[in-house]
């Protein structure tokens, strides 16, 4: 019998070993911070394909992004809610292929220990910024494996299909998981994402500890830059 893609609505497709590569050299390539915004008239002019990275605060977004840049200390990890407080845009490219992306990372929500008026400020930027930005690609919705989504999951995902953004879920944390606990979360989520209409099928499993899913995750992003 031949090799096969398994079954189930969780799995993710098999990356072939060309994509594979692809996301290898394209997150290989320098990565640079050049741009914070705080405001959306702060929000810089378009330099490549963008991938906004979402989440929960204490989700793992400055982890992940440092796991998939190769770079320890790209994004600041913290242990306190709400560490990032603006829109920050690293510029990663060009690889040998000549293709750029433009990583955003978002500030956390849910647990932000911030005044009321900053924490309107920052709901005003992430609404201008999802709503109007023609350069965004995808949004990467960071779900903790170990939790699911929560309401304020729920209400990005409503605000995503109400802009018609492309957006998928990246679970994260999932070393913390047994295979079989993994996979029934992986089911929820697929269910889940069935019932929205910019929500992208393809869930990608992560961990930033042990680097589980970050090459297949590299992969479907590489998919995403702008050449040139």
């Amino acid at each position: 019998m031949g090799d096969h893609a398994p079954d189930g609505e969780g799995t993710r497709r098999l990356t072939d070993a060309a994509a594979l590569e692809a996301g290898r050299l394209l997150f290989a390539a320098p990565c640079r911070f050049f741009h914070a915004a705080q405001r959306a008239s702060d929000l810089p002019a378009r330099r490549a394909a963008e991938i906004a990275f979402a989440g929960r605060s204490n989700v793992g977004k400055s982890s992940l992004l440092n796991a998939l840049t190769g770079q320890k200390a790209l994004a600041r990890t913290s242990k306190q809610p709400g560490r990032t407080q603006q829109l920050n845009f690293f510029e990663l490219g060009p690889d040998s292929g000549g293709r750029r992306l433009v990583l955003v990372d978002m500030p956390g929500y849910g647990f932000a220990r911030v005044s009321a008026g900053l924490l309107q400020q920052w709901s005003a930027l992430i609404r201008s910024y999802l709503r109007g930005r023609a350069a965004l690609a995808r949004v990467l919705v960071l779900i903790d494996a170990r939790q699911g989504p929560k309401p304020n999951d729920r209400e990005l995902f409503d605000l995503l299909d109400a802009a018609a953004l492309s957006w998928q879920v990246v679970l994260t944390k999932c070393d913390a998981l047994a295979p079989a606990a993994l996979a029934r979360r992986q089911a929820e989520m697929a269910a889940e994402i069935a019932r929205h209409p910019a929500g992208h099928p393809e869930i990608h499993a992560t961990s930033a500890e042990t680097g589980a899913g970050i090459p297949e995750l590299r992969a479907a992003l590489a998919g995403l830059a702008t050449i040139g």
